[in-house]
């Protein structure tokens, strides 16, 4: 299996950019374009697309037949699954044609979750550890922790960064214990959870006000 020392690509990828991160893996029919950049230990599927001003941070997955257009960020311990759909026009028109600047990015923060066939509408940021059920349609900004499901998504509840359901002031399984500050749910206490590095430079905006987060 060819590799350059550094990262594993597939003999049908084509990898056009010289910012992938060591032991990341790329699959079979995989485009990865010039200056898009691919944290460590990643694990790219069949038929990837990565454009050019992408920013994909360490220990993330991303499943067959997914497209990272420009302005996608993603941070570390990102899940994306199959046939998820990113966008960064809101009003596409042929004959006229945008700016890069013009573009709108969409933010994946650290340990999320997006499930098979979601559709995120670009100018979003989906919160740390929150999941995205499959098939929902993003858009707005998802909070930290939340489960989100539907067309338009909607909060169902909340998801530890373990994989667990969580509720306010209960302990989960794993020993972290969340709360709500400010209307936002929060870990107030990790007891014996890991603590897992983050990407230096991964965090590009501050959380967005609450009043911009309209999904209940």
């Amino acid at each position: 299996m060819p590799t350059n020392n550094v990262y594993f690509s597939h003999p049908s990828a084509l990898v056009e950019s010289s910012q992938i991160g060591k032991g990341t893996r790329i699959w079979a029919f995989v485009h990865v374009m010039e200056d898009a950049q691919i944290g460590e230990a990643c694990n790219l599927c069949d038929h990837v697309f990565v454009e050019s001003r992408v920013r994909i941070g360490n220990q993330v997955t991303i499943k067959n037949g997914v497209a990272l257009w420009d302005g996608v960020v993603l941070e570390d311990r990102v899940f994306v699954g199959p046939n998820a759909v990113f966008t960064n026009d809101k009003n596409p028109r042929v004959a006229y044609h945008k700016k890069p600047e013009e573009f709108l990015s969409t933010i994946v923060r650290a340990g999320a979750s997006i499930g098979a066939n979601v559709t995120i509408v670009c100018g979003v940021e989906i919160g740390r550890h929150a999941f995205v059920g499959a098939g929902a349609v993003v858009t707005r900004h998802v909070p930290d922790y939340a489960i989100v499901v539907g067309n338009p998504a909607r909060l169902k509840g909340y998801m530890c960064e373990c994989g667990n359901k969580v509720q306010p002031n209960v302990v989960c399984a794993c020993g972290r214990l969340f709360s709500f500050l400010e209307g936002r749910l929060i870990c107030i206490s990790q007891n014996s959870a890991p603590t897992l590095p983050r990407t230096a430079g991964m965090v590009i905006d501050p959380p967005p006000p609450a009043s911009q987060i309209a999904i209940f």
